[in-house]
């Protein structure tokens, strides 16, 4: 593409200009800029290219369905804005990255609330946090579905930016209006900020702080399903360490959380190896888990959860891994996170049905 071209195409069409399998970054500037992004999770950015007089391009080639967000560096590494980009989301991170969807992809249409759909409570409550996690308390937002009969609980960790970032209640309420998933109640728990790695890296005081904290909060708030009458049937969802810590939480507990839906699980640290949840899932269990996983094809932590699947399943869990066009990001997890909830909750009369040798 001539450098006229392209400037005309980024002018009226914004940057990235995507041509089915291929993006191309636009920069003007007497400046090159650098980019990078979840396409190769966030590792050296690469420069651009000039292609004419205040002119810089570079093109990758992307899956046809993928989201991407990225950002432009300077040469001294300081983040800038793209000009010919508005689209912005915040990262999780106390920032913001562009962002853009390849022609095969878009976001859920489940992240937005539907007309008629009822909205389930949404209540926020403070629990005691004693020896178990940083500080002496800890934010707790329950979500209460607009059904009356118990249900089963999903401890959401990360909760409040699975919340404000994944839309999850207008996720749920969606699914459940829809018959897609039974009836779920939330209970969506604030991280430890600066403590989250300690708190989320195969943690037992954390553990006991779900356990003992959080669950008879939920009990005490929400109409749930008896754990004592149906061992296992609550779920623990979470990302990243979250994820890890998901995963935990359902080996270690499999009494209580017999459900479990991991996004983009760090179950083995790049450069640092394996976590010990390996050895945990190795171990035949007492009482088999449902594991839902799900990662994006850009990451790192990619190969752990490629071979976390047949560890599970190998020990006598019921696992399924599914791998999406996409990064690291809550946008990523928020349009996908419906896959896990469908799976680890079908509507009653399906799971009947799969139980009397249905499809």
């Amino acid at each position: 593409m001539d450098s006229h071209l392209l400037k005309e195409r980024a002018l009226a069409e914004g940057s990235p200009i995507i041509d089915s399998r291929s993006a191309t970054f636009v920069w003007r500037g007497a400046q090159r800029v650098f980019v990078s992004g979840d396409f190769q999770d966030w590792s050296e950015p690469l420069p651009l290219e000039r292609v004419g007089p205040g002119l810089w391009a570079r093109t990758l080639e992307l899956p046809h369905d993928a989201y991407v967000e990225y950002a432009f560096t300077d040469a001294k590494g300081k983040r800038v804005k793209d000009p010919l980009n508005p689209l912005l989301v915040e990262n999780g991170l106390g920032g913001r990255n562009h962002f853009f969807y390849m022609p095969g992809s878009a976001p859920t249409p489940l992240g937005h609330r539907a007309r008629g759909v009822p909205r389930g409570r949404v209540t926020r409550h403070k629990v005691e946090t004693s020896e178990f996690a940083i500080g002496t308390s800890r934010q707790v937002v329950l979500y209460q579905p607009p059904v009356s009969a118990p249900c089963p609980l999903v401890v959401v960790l990360d909760g409040l930016d699975y919340l404000k970032l994944a839309s999850l209640t207008t996720v749920v309420d969606n699914l459940i209006h829809a018959g897609r998933i039974r009836p779920v109640a939330l209970a969506m728990v604030a991280n430890g900020a600066s403590a989250r790695t300690v708190e989320y890296f195969c943690s037992e005081a954390t553990r006991y702080f779900l356990l003992r904290k959080v669950l008879p909060l939920a009990h005490e708030k929400l109409r749930l399903v008896d754990e004592q009458r149906q061992p296992g049937v609550h779920g623990v969802l979470g990302a990243s360490l979250g994820g890890l810590m998901a995963l935990y939480m359902g080996l270690r507990s499999p009494e209580v959380f017999g459900h479990v839906l991991s996004q983009s699980g760090a179950f083995a640290i790049p450069g640092e190896g394996d976590t010990n949840v390996f050895p945990l899932a190795r171990v035949p269990p007492s009482a088999p888990l449902q594991v839902w996983m799900d990662c994006g094809v850009f990451e790192q932590l990619r190969e752990g959860n490629q071979r976390m699947l047949p560890v599970l399943t190998e020990a006598g869990h019921r696992a399924e891994y599914w791998e999406y066009n996409g990064g690291h990001s809550y946008a990523a997890w928020r349009d996908d996170v419906w896959r896990g909830l469908e799976w680890l909750f079908p509507p009653q009369n399906l799971k009947n049905s799969r139980r009397a040798g249905g499809k």
